[in-house]
Formats: C-alpha cells, sequence, structure tokens
C-alpha cells in the first residue's frame, strides 16, 4: 500500500496572509490524520513564509501518523529536525529564494555532505530521504549516501503526462527499478494530483509513500479536505 502524506504548507501560507491563526495548522494536521492520511509532511524554509519551525516542534506529539520533515539540511534545518525527532527527514536542495522545490540532488558531486547528513540523522533513529530527479545514476549515489529512501522528483511526469503519459513515466520507472535493485524504499512527489496520481502509482514499482500538499488544497477548495482526502486515498487504491 502506498502511504498518503499531506503537506500542510498552503494551509500555513494561508495562515501567515492574515496573521493570527486562521486557519489553524496543528488542527489540520490533526483532521487529515482523522480523514485517512498515513503521514503529514511539512517543509520549513529559512525565511518561515509558511510553515514556522515552531509549528514544526508543536506538530510532532500531537499526531500520531508519520511526521516527514523536508528541506535544505542547512545547520538551522538539522537542529530543527534533531529535536522534533520525526519519523522521517527528506533532504531537498532548494535554494533560500525558490518558491518551491525544483530540482533533485546532484547527489555524485554532493557525495560526502549527504554521506554526513545522513549519517547525523541516522544516528539519532530518524529515516532519511534524499530527493533526486528520476535518473539511476543519481538513485546510486544516494544508496552510497547511506539514506534509507529516495523521493523521486516528479514534476517533469507531471508536466508531460497529457501528452503522453508513457513517455512521461518513462525516466520514473528506470530510477525505480534501481531503487528497488539498491534495497531503498521509494517515495514521490510534487505536483502529482487526481489526474495523474493513479497511473504513476500503478504503473511505478517499489512506491513507499505520495507527499501531496498543493493540489490537496486547491481541491479541498471545492470538495472539503475530508472528502479531497478519501478522494486522493481512492486513486492509491484505498
Amino acid at each position: 500500500m502506498t502511504k498518503l502524506s499531506v503537506n500542510i504548507n498552503k494551509i500555513a501560507t494561508l495562515r501567515n496572509a492574515r496573521g493570527g491563526n486562521m486557519p489553524d495548522v496543528l488542527k489540520a494536521a490533526i483532521d487529515c490524520q482523522t480523514f485517512g492520511a498515513q503521514g503529514i509532511t511539512v517543509h520549513p524554509r529559512p525565511d518561515e513564509r509558511h510553515i514556522r519551525y515552531s509549528d514544526v516542534t508543536a506538530i510532532k506529539p500531537i499526531i500520531t501518523t508519520e511526521f516527514n520533515i523536508e528541506g535544505n539540511p542547512i545547520p538551522k534545518f538539522i537542529d530543527l529536525v534533531l529535536k522534533a525527532k520525526p519519523t522521517q527527514v527528506t533532504l531537498v536542495p532548494d535554494a533560500e529564494s525558490a518558491i518551491t522545490s525544483n530540482a533533485g540532488w546532484d547527489t555524485k558531486s554532493n557525495l560526502s555532505f549527504l554521506k554526513s547528513t545522513c549519517r547525523t540523522f541516522k544516528e539519532a533513529g530518524i529515516r532519511t530521504s534524499i530527493f533526486v530527479d528520476p535518473v539511476p545514476e543519481m538513485v546510486q549515489y544516494a544508496a552510497e549516501a547511506g539514506c534509507d529512501r529516495v523521493e523521486l522528483y516528479t514534476e517533469a511526469y507531471a508536466r508531460e503526462y497529457a501528452s503522453g503519459r508513457e513517455e512521461a513515466i518513462a525516466p520514473y520507472l528506470s530510477a525505480a527499478r534501481e531503487a528497488v535493485r539498491l534495497g531503498l524504499g521509494l517515495n514521490a512527489g510534487h505536483d502529482l494530483n487526481l489526474d495523474n496520481l493513479r497511473y504513476f502509482n500503478a504503473t511505478v514499482p517499489g512506491l513507499c509513500e505520495v507527499s501531496i500538499g498543493h493540489a490537496i488544497i486547491c481541491d479541498a477548495l471545492y470538495m472539503g479536505l475530508e472528502a479531497t482526502i478519501k478522494a486522493y486515498l481512492a486513486e492509491l487504491g484505498q
């Protein structure tokens, strides 16, 4: 079964746009869990323009499902993750100014840094995942870095899905097969939605988890959060 982890960054974006505590990010995390999500994802950035560092430490004790913290492992982020002790940390190479994640790691060029970072988190008992483009070589070096999983960056798949889903998914099949061969767990995320999720889940081998935020919150504006989460679970065959 592929787990659904709901990224609640956009709920925090809405809260921060007005000030105060509406919508309530902590309540949203609990509600997503209650509505069936098997994980909660947050991606705190240094400027705290959506999820704040204080949100991260407040969410951990109030949920019982898996907690995934993703971000660029700068010292401040590493300290936060070690304090919060989530189920999983996902290492993402996003610049501070990035609107959203837009590339996976060059795991070959950054091998030494990623090895050290993975070791730090694994010694703390935190499952580590490295965000990569769908390139078998990047998966190979991620495995050498010592991670437990890789997360495939699915923006290209989502962009090209409408013009030819078989061609769009081909690189992901190669990368996923390499991950399976190397004994890595496999996650995926970025621009997965109700149009393209079912095919991706049914076609890519070894998929453990998908992390979806923007599309879920957009759909929830029309469908409501509970109905939306249930719709995404249905696309995953649940």
